[in-house]
């Protein structure tokens, strides 16, 4: 039984990727110090005997005893909400997390796979973006903890690739939306939602004209798979192309969710990407991966999972653990 450690693990993308490793057949390692991850989120795992959890952070020296063939970074928080609240965190998981990880892989003779960003393209002067766009980011900006943390982590990976030959893939994702999303977390989506569910009207920054690309997450998990598996290191866009505005999508929100609120206009937060729509020729045609799950099946089942939480969670605000400024 091949053995994989995903970090992150009890996170949004974490966990569907547990998911996906016990469906495969792997002895699954989920790692995660609970920041913005929740538990709950792996519960329904912890009685397999193929799965095992570590209550530990990356950004710390990580040792896991016995052989592993595959190491997932999956360690980060990735909401405008963390990036204010532990920048520092996210920038240290981003440099930190990911040499432990790839030393850990040096010793274990692992394939390293690290979770990028779209938000390495900045706010993009090209569109669509493929991976050879390198960028137009402010890296002293509030966003700069989790761009600049990304883009690092991808020299480190590709430094450890050419210079120690250790086998790295690295996925560039885009903004992606499904079940085990924090309602509170900042994102676009589970904002319009969970202020449908609370009755309040629909925050929409800026003019509402800027755009997203929204991926349902069993189609994200697909392409990260694939990747894992294939014998491409460079980067990979894994998204959904499929472009609206946000004003659109507050609107198909409204419709989705039968609220009688409507959308209002706050300024645009300081270095919101304008345009973001991932070229994914690369994805096609190494992996033979597209997208298949469309918005308005991914968005239904999405919206199911939100009614179903328990009514305190509408009501809570995005929460981190406390850390000791440092």
């Amino acid at each position: 039984m091949k053995r994989v450690l995903i970090t992150g693990g009890a996170g949004f993308l974490g966990s569907h990727l547990c998911d996906r490793f016990i469906k495969e057949g792997y002895h699954v390692i989920a790692m995660d110090n609970l920041i913005t991850g929740d538990i709950r989120n792996i519960e329904h795992l912890f009685h397999l005997p193929n799965f095992e959890f570590y209550h530990h952070d990356v950004s710390k020296f990580i040792h896991v005893p016995g052989e592993l063939d595959y190491i997932l970074h999956f360690a980060s928080p990735a909401s405008p909400i963390d990036y204010l609240k532990i920048p520092i965190q996210t920038l240290k998981v981003g440099s930190l997390g990911i040499h432990n990880c790839l030393g850990l892989a040096r010793v274990k003779n692992a394939r390293v796979l690290i979770a990028s960003t779209s938000e390495v393209y900045g706010d993009p002067a090209v569109h669509p973006q493929n991976e050879d766009y390198w960028g137009n980011v402010n890296p002293v900006g509030p966003r700069g903890v989790y761009d600049e943390a990304k883009r690092f982590q991808e020299a480190m990976t590709m430094a450890y690739h050419t210079f120690h030959g250790l086998e790295t893939r690295i996925v560039r994702i885009f903004n992606t939306y499904g079940p085990r999303m924090r309602l509170n977390d900042g994102r676009v989506l589970p904002a319009f939602i969970g202020q449908a569910l609370r009755g309040e009207d629909l925050t929409v920054f800026g003019d509402g004209s800027q755009t997203r690309s929204f991926c349902y997450v069993d189609d994200l998990i697909e392409g990260i798979y694939r990747l894992l598996l294939s014998d491409y290191a460079y980067p990979v866009n894994i998204g959904n192309p499929n472009e609206i505005t946000i004003r659109e999508f507050g609107e198909e929100i409204i419709k989705l969710t039968g609220t009688t609120q409507k959308l209002v206009v706050k300024p645009l937060p300081t270095d919101d990407p304008k345009q973001r729509r991932p070229d994914i020729t690369r994805a096609k045609e190494i992996l033979g991966w597209e997208p298949k799950v469309s918005r308005e099946e991914g968005l239904r089942i999405t919206y199911e999972y939100f009614k179903s939480l328990p009514e305190e969670e509408l009501f809570k605000a995005a929460h981190h653990r406390e850390f000791v400024k440092k």
